[in-house]
């Protein structure tokens, strides 16, 4: 469980590889499965731990899942036997939670355990409460379960997010769909996992408009059919490989992904300095060798800059030519890496959700520690860039994040590999 990654820094990215499946995407979608009355194959599940948790999940409910060998996966959600998600299973992974409004539009009950995952801040699940029960379910906390009832269809609603929440808007989307009625939801999250969460639901059979936008209207149905659906590419895989190799100043090629989603990210990226083009599934970047210019980020919810994507440019900054503010608006801790590349020989002060980066010319390595799933991408980052060896530690936090990271800088020439403990 407590491997290391072993960088030995230095080497410009090259090469070509593929990007998976996204992570955000996959888990909403595999909780959907529950809404239909037909067996639903989704194809394109990266191969990671919240994922096989979420299948897990499923599995201990009493649901039929067919695996096939490239991780596309058939649910059959008729054969359910419980509607409990579990502390044990729920504790390891937030995303769990999104079990909760599918369990209630469907099922009419659910029980499910309060949600663990990453250190990064307070997410309450408050607003997918309020929304639930807006649609006239019943829930009330116990003993560290949220207790969910609804005597009949569920009521479709005018809701009104108080904040942007991508979860929360996944979970009353999908409860809305088997509501009786129009349900309205306004200052809807508008993530590219959220309209692949819409557009796989369409494709089950539900009455969706406004996908992509920050209302979301949903005309309830009785039923879902099942589909066959295939996840959409990781908008922050793809990111985090793209600043890798804009910081070791190298040359790289990434299939199966999706230029439209990366749009804040490809600009910010042509703004250090990358030469960037894409076609319809791919894109490609090169630096000529040349050393990143500093870039000034702010993080916002979707279409602006991700929050997933704020440790790997403040990565990419350390090494930069210039100085660079970083302001982080959505998580409270998540500067919290910036501490272990300074040990690296990174020049970034906090002040307050601000880091300020002053690039330098080179950084060292040194044994680091990971607190997060992007920070310890992060780190890996500083690792490829620095003189020497890396060892950075807790990388059960990208193993959350990243299919097999390791291989795929390996195949971009970096050295790097895995301790097993």
């Amino acid at each position: 469980m407590l491997d290391k990654l072993v960088i030995l820094g230095g080497e410009r990215l090259e090469g070509e590889i593929r990007i998976s499946g996204a992570k955000n995407a996959a888990l909403p979608i595999l909780a959907a499965t529950l809404l239909a009355d037909e067996p639903v194959i989704i194809r394109n599940l990266p191969h990671l731990h919240d994922i096989t948790t979420m299948i897990e999940l499923l599995g201990c409910m009493g649901i039929d899942l067919t695996i096939d060998e490239r991780l596309g996966i058939e649910v059959n959600a008729n054969t359910i036997q419980s509607f409990t998600a579990p502390y044990e299973l729920v504790k390891t992974m937030r995303a769990s939670i999104l079990v909760l409004g599918p369990l209630l539009a469907r099922f009419g009950q659910a029980q499910v355990s309060f949600p663990g995952g990453c250190a990064i801040g307070s997410r309450p699940v408050d607003l997918h409460i309020k929304g639930l029960k807006a649609l006239g379910a019943e829930l009330d906390v116990q003993d560290g379960y949220i207790n969910a009832r609804s005597n009949g269809r569920l009521k479709g609603a005018h809701i009104f997010m108080d904040t942007v929440t991508v979860g929360g808007t996944e979970n009353v989307l999908m409860a809305a769909v088997l509501a009786e009625g129009q349900t309205v939801i306004e200052n809807a999250a508008r993530e590219p996992e959220v309209v692949d969460l819409a557009n796989c639901l369409v494709a089950m059979g539900a009455q969706i408009s406004g996908i992509g936008s920050d209302t979301l209207v949903i005309d309830g149905v009785e039923r879902l059919h099942g589909c066959d659906y295939t996840i959409m590419p990781d908008r922050i895989e793809t990111g985090t490989y793209l600043v890798a190799a804009a910081a070791t100043r190298g040359h790289v090629k990434l299939k199966d992904t999706d230029p439209e989603v990366m749009e804040a990210v490809l600009m910010k990226l042509k703004e250090a300095g990358a030469d960037i083009t894409t076609g319809k599934d791919w894109i490609e970047l090169d630096m000529h060798g040349c050393r990143p210019k500093a870039v000034n980020i702010r993080t916002a919810p979707y279409p602006a800059f991700p929050t997933d994507m704020q440790a790997q440019f403040t990565a990419m900054n350390a090494v930069a030519e210039g100085t660079a503010t970083v302001t982080e608006t959505v998580f409270e801790n998540r500067l919290i890496q910036t501490h272990e590349m300074n040990r690296m020989g990174a020049k970034i002060s906090i002040e307050g959700n601000m880091a300020i980066v002053e690039g330098q010319e080179h950084l060292k390595g040194a044994p680091v520690m990971a607190t997060d799933l992007r920070a310890s991408a992060s780190l890996v980052i500083a690792g490829l860039v620095a003189h020497g060896q890396t060892l950075v530690d807790r990388i059960y936090h990208i193993d959350r994040g990243y299919e097999c990271i390791e291989e795929k800088l390996q195949q971009l020439g970096a050295n790097i590999r895995r301790l097993p403990e």
